[in-house]
């Protein structure tokens, strides 16, 4: 590979990491003013699809619906899509943007363990022990007095925490169950369809409706950014598996936590103590650790859903 392209793959590399990461400071501005899960998502789901719909046609490719596709896609939709970002979005309210960034790393952790249970995955020492950092680090944000800016916070990282364990189950789900012989984005944008019809109702049954009328505020805004940086960033990220590897492409993982949090010290002004900063590192140490081999990436033991990981 010449020295350009491969300058020109960190280059996308770092545009995807920066565009993923800085979702995570606009779903705390999303959710600001009053916005809620059910609503927030609709949305989400409506911009990814039109995003998506969009690249699919220009690749010329269909969207299948048979029986076997459409169950698929109802099953991304729930643990990839609804599940997990009801618990992202509720946590948002209450956590700080950045801390938000470090445990949707633990994805990768999480995933090992439902991996070994499902007769996926072998045994690994190293890859255990990048378990056992990744909890360390949840353990360091959320047991010293210090760590958090008020102590209330604390009972909201086990909302947090469900999001990335969600993710992680789509991982496996994907790796053991395929895809029907679909790509990425077909599964993506599919599973953005079924999502807006179970998530449309539920909007509205439970007054979170989000109206498109203006006039629009920030949240409204950001919902917009929203739902574009992660489709883009995905599509991109879906790319460059292709042409670069799954094990180079892997690495956007620590790009996202990074700037995420970059992002929210940025944007949101966010500042962190010492102890979130160590936890951090430790996280990183841990994904380290618990990298996939590039067989378990290409097989889809990755995730497809809607978070880097």
């Amino acid at each position: 590979m010449k020295r350009r392209d491969a300058a020109a793959l960190l280059g996308l590399l770092l545009c995807i990491g920066a565009a993923w990461g800085i979702t995570h400071p606009l779903t705390k501005i999303a959710v600001s003013e009053g916005y809620r899960h059910f609503g927030l998502i609709f949305w989400q789901v409506v911009i990814g699809a039109l995003l998506l719909g969009t690249i699919n046609l220009l690749r010329g490719r269909g969207l299948p619906r048979g029986p076997r596709h459409i169950a698929l896609y109802v099953i991304i939709a729930l643990i990839g899509t609804l599940l997990p970002n009801s618990a992202s979005y509720t946590a948002a309210i209450h956590l700080p943007s950045g801390i938000l960034s470090i445990v949707i790393s633990l994805v990768p952790m999480l995933a090992f363990p439902i991996a070994l249970a499902w007769g996926l995955d072998r045994f690994s020492g190293l890859r255990f022990l990048g378990l056992v950092l990744g909890l360390i680090a949840i353990v360091m944000i959320a047991a010293p007095e210090t760590s958090l800016p008020d102590r209330a916070m604390v009972w909201w990282l086990p909302v947090a925490l469900i999001a990335p364990t969600f993710y992680a189950i789509e991982g496996n789900f994907v790796s053991r169950y395929g895809t029907e012989g679909l790509d990425p984005v077909q599964v993506l944008l599919g599973a953005s369809l079924v999502g807006i019809v179970l998530a449309a109702p539920l909007a509205l049954m439970t007054g979170q409706w989000i109206s498109p009328l203006p006039p629009y505020g920030l949240p409204d805004l950001a919902i917009l950014a929203l739902g574009t940086f992660h489709a883009i960033a995905y599509a991109g990220y879906v790319w460059l598996v292709g042409r670069a590897g799954a094990v180079f492409a892997a690495q956007v993982s620590y790009l996202v936590t990074g700037s995420g949090i970059l992002w929210a010290k940025l944007i949101l002004g966010e500042t962190y103590s010492p102890w979130v900063w160590a936890a951090m590192a430790v996280m990183f140490a841990g994904l380290f650790l618990v990298q996939p081999r590039p067989k378990e990436m290409l097989d889809g033991g990755a995730g497809i859903g809607n978070d880097a990981r």
